[in-house]
């Protein structure tokens, strides 16, 4: 099952930032699926979106498309999240029932009715720090959107992806919504520019959370390799030439390097983008403050989500999932 809804307005109307233009919609329940491309580049044609068509095709399939990412979609759903919590409920509900009978009050029908409100107590809490959860930036998401959106941008497009649920169907919907940068990118360099003269310790602070855990292989010098193969090979061969596995290690990768504040703030712009777009149309976003670039909304546009919720010295989303 696939759709694309357009939502994108009046041909040669001026958009507003935030703006939908266009949804792309699939079934994640199986796997043969996937977005209508085509249909795809044909609407970015008709919005002026001149960008080669292999290029950012590749780059969603490696974001989203992956195997490996949908099934982490899938787990990470609300309808799973769903499933989940029910059978939690029932786990928790009899666990509790069956220790309350060994009490001499739990023959009484009000222990049932005690059973029952602790239980969906504990089961509203689980849920709430859940919902808490999908506020955050999410890595396997939202960030591997970035490279989609690092060419999106500078054509007044971003990008983001949801999930919903269609009956017993886990749709995944790719949201394009258009988004001039000029404002946010100059608001959000002076603002970085103000913190390194004011507080810089606690910029450098917020700006070493945005990171991600890379696995590389580690590559021995060339000399030293081979003087370890002439010591560990056999003396008599065996006539077996085993494939040896590439020794690996985890390396921290900063995703915004210290540099020049224009170039800070564009890649902050680029790498929250798609965080923000998701929780833009699910209506999760904070609300506004003065001085925010989206014309008569409540919600606040991209550089103030940036300012709260990434430079806050107090608080940092970004490792949160």
């Amino acid at each position: 099952m696939m759709r694309m809804k357009d939502i994108s307005g009046r041909e040669g109307e001026e958009r507003p930032n935030g703006q939908v233009l266009m949804v792309l919609s699939m079934d994640n329940n199986c796997s043969a699926t996937s977005f209508d491309m085509e249909l795809c580049a044909q609407k970015l044609k008709s919005l002026g979106v001149q960008v080669a068509e292999d290029q950012w095709r590749r780059l969603i399939q490696d974001a989203v498309l992956k195997p490996e990412v949908r099934r982490y979609m899938f787990y990470n759903s609300r309808a799973f999240q769903i499933a989940i919590a029910v059978v939690f409920y029932m786990s928790l509900w009899t666990n509790i029932y069956s220790t309350v009978q060994l009490c001499s009050f739990g023959r009484y029908w009000e222990a049932s009715v005690l059973v029952t409100l602790a239980a969906v107590a504990v089961t509203v809490v689980v849920i709430l720090v859940i919902d808490c959860r999908q506020r955050k930036i999410n890595v396997n998401t939202d960030v591997r959107l970035a490279a989609v959106n690092e060419i999106f941008i500078k054509h007044g497009l971003i990008v983001g992806i949801t999930d919903a649920l269609d009956g017993p169907h886990n749709i995944l919907q790719l949201w394009f919504v258009h988004f001039s940068p000029e404002r946010c990118l100059q608001s959000l360099a002076a603002h970085i520019t103000d913190l390194q003269r004011t507080r810089e310790s606690g910029l450098q602070h917020s700006l070493d959370q945005i990171c991600v855990v890379m696995e590389a292989v580690v590559r021995p010098d060339l000399g030293m390799e081979e003087e370890a193969l002439r010591e560990e090979s056999p003396l008599l061969s065996s006539g077996v030439n085993p494939n040896k596995e590439p020794v690996t290690c985890n390396e921290l990768l900063h995703l915004v390097p210290k540099g020049p504040p224009e170039v800070m703030a564009q890649q902050l712009l680029v790498i929250f983008s798609g965080c923000y777009v998701r929780l833009l149309v699910t209506g999760r976003l904070p609300r506004a403050v003065a001085g925010g670039h989206l014309e008569h909304s409540s919600v606040p546009c991209l550089c103030q989500f940036v300012k709260t919720t990434v430079l806050n010295t107090h608080r940092s989303w970004f490792m949160g999932r």
